[in-house]
C-alpha cells in the first residue's frame, strides 16, 4: 500500500511509511473475488483432522485441548498448527499483538492500529472516516490461530498488504521460528493481573456456558488449566524474551497503561519504528491516540453484530462470540467483587511460586 501524506498537520507525515489497512476490508475483496471458491475453501480439510484434536488431552467444560503443553480452544490447534507447519510467511515489517486472553487486547490492537495508521488516518482530523470506527479492533488487526485454520482464512492473510498487525493468544514456546526467532517481526505482549483476567474470563465464558461456576475456573488456572494455561507460563515466556531481545519484544501490562496510557502509546510507538516527532508531540497527535480509542466500547459497530471476521471457522465452544463480548469493564481490582479473600490468596500464592526468580511479580 502507498504511503500517503497531506501536508496538512504534523499528525499527518510519516515520510516513507506506509499504514496498515484494516483485516476485514481485504476480507472483503478476497469474497467478492472468489465468491465461487468460497464454500469450496470453507470446507477443504485442514492439516489437523479431526481425529488428530480428539486424541488431544481435554478440558470438556471450558471446550480445550491440551496442545504441546499449552492450553487452547479446540478451534484454534488447526490454525496453530497450520502457523507451525509454514503456513505463515513472515514479512519485515510484521507486528505481533501477543497475550492471554483478556488483558485488554483489544484496545492494544486499536492503539498501535491507530499509532501506525496515523498519516493516513490522523485520529483528530477526520474521525468520522476511521477504520477504527467502522469496524471492530479485531476486525483490524486479526486472530492468526482463528484465521491460519481455514483456507480462505490464509489467503486472506497472504494478501493483506505490509505492514501488517496481526495478534495471537499463543504461549511464545509454540510460535515458530518464523515469529519468536525472526529480527524482521516485532512482538508487542500485554499481560493483567491473573485475578481481574480470571474475572473477565469467567464473564466471558458464562455467555457461552451459563452453569460455569467460578470456583470451577479458579481449580483450572491453580492447576494450569484454563485457557492459554498454565498463566505464568505464557508471561514468563514473553517475559524472558523482552529481557534477551528487547529490540524485538515489548512487554507491557495492563495497569501501567490505564495509569500513563499517552506514555505508552509513545513507547509502543518508538518500538514500532514510528516514534512521534516533536511537531507530533506539541500538536497532542498521541493524546489524540489515546482518546480515539477509548470510547471505542460505546460505538454501535463494537456493541453490535457479532464475530471478528466474516469468515468460517471463529465459532468458539460452538456459539458466535458477539463484539460487544470482547470489551469487559477493565477495571483494576474489580476480582474483589467475585473472589473471596481465600480464593485470591489461593491465586496470588500459585502465581508467586511459579514467577519466583524470574524478576517478574504481578504483586
Amino acid at each position: 500500500m502507498a504511503n500517503v501524506t497531506t501536508g496538512t498537520s504534523p499528525a499527518t507525515v510519516l515520510s516513507g511509511l506506509s499504514a496498515p489497512v484494516p483485516f476485514k476490508d481485504v476480507v472483503v475483496i478476497i469474497g467478492d473475488r472468489d465468491a465461487g471458491q468460497q464454500d469450496a475453501d470453507a470446507s477443504a480439510p485442514e492439516e489437523y483432522a479431526s481425529a488428530a484434536v480428539s486424541a488431544l488431552p481435554s478440558n470438556p467444560k471450558l471446550f480445550l485441548r491440551r496442545y504441546q503443553g499449552t492450553w487452547v480452544l479446540e478451534p484454534w490447534v488447526p490454525g496453530i498448527v497450520s502457523i507451525q507447519r509454514g503456513a505463515f510467511a513472515p514479512r519485515r515489517g510484521d507486528v505481533v499483538i501477543a497475550s492471554p486472553p483478556m488483558c485488554g487486547a483489544p484496545w492494544l490492537k486499536a492503539l498501535a492500529f491507530a499509532a501506525m495508521a496515523r498519516g493516513v488516518h490522523p485520529p483528530a482530523a477526520d474521525p468520522a472516516g476511521h477504520p477504527l470506527l467502522r469496524v471492530h479492533p479485531d476486525d483490524c488487526v486479526p486472530s492468526m490461530e482463528k484465521q491460519f485454520g481455514t483456507a480462505l482464512g490464509r489467503k486472506a492473510m497472504d494478501a493483506l498488504p505490509s505492514p501488517r498487525l496481526m495478534a495471537t493468544h499463543m504461549h511464545r514456546s509454540i510460535l515458530p521460528a518464523s515469529i519468536a526467532e525472526n529480527p524482521d517481526c516485532k512482538i508487542v505482549y500485554i499481560c493483567r493481573d491473573p485475578k481481574d483476567m480470571l474475572v473477565s474470563m469467567w464473564q466471558f465464558s458464562r455467555k457461552i456456558r451459563p452453569d460455569l461456576e467460578f470456583s470451577d475456573l479458579l481449580e483450572a488456572a491453580c492447576e494450569g488449566s484454563c485457557l492459554s494455561g498454565p498463566i505464568w507460563d505464557h508471561v514468563l515466556g514473553y517475559w524472558n524474551a523482552s529481557k534477551a531481545s528487547p529490540e524485538r519484544v515489548l512487554f507491557m501490562r495492563y495497569e501501567e497503561m490505564l495509569q500513563d496510557p499517552v506514555g505508552n502509546v509513545v513507547k509502543l510507538s518508538r518500538f514500532l519504528g514510528r516514534p512521534f516527532s516533536p511537531d507530533e508531540e506539541e500538536a497532542g497527535v498521541a493524546m489524540d491516540v489515546v482518546r480515539m480509542c477509548s470510547k471505542l466500547k460505546d460505538l454501535e459497530v463494537n456493541r453490535v453484530g457479532s464475530g471478528s471476521s466474516p469468515l468460517p471457522g471463529i465459532r468458539e465452544g460452538g456459539l458466535m462470540n458477539k463484539n460487544n463480548s470482547y470489551f469487559s469493564r477493565g477495571e483494576v481490582g474489580d476480582w474483589a467483587n467475585h473472589m473471596t479473600p481465600e480464593m485470591a490468596r489461593r491465586l496470588d500464592v500459585v502465581m508467586e511460586e511459579r514467577l519466583l526468580g524470574s524478576g517478574f511479580s504481578f504483586c
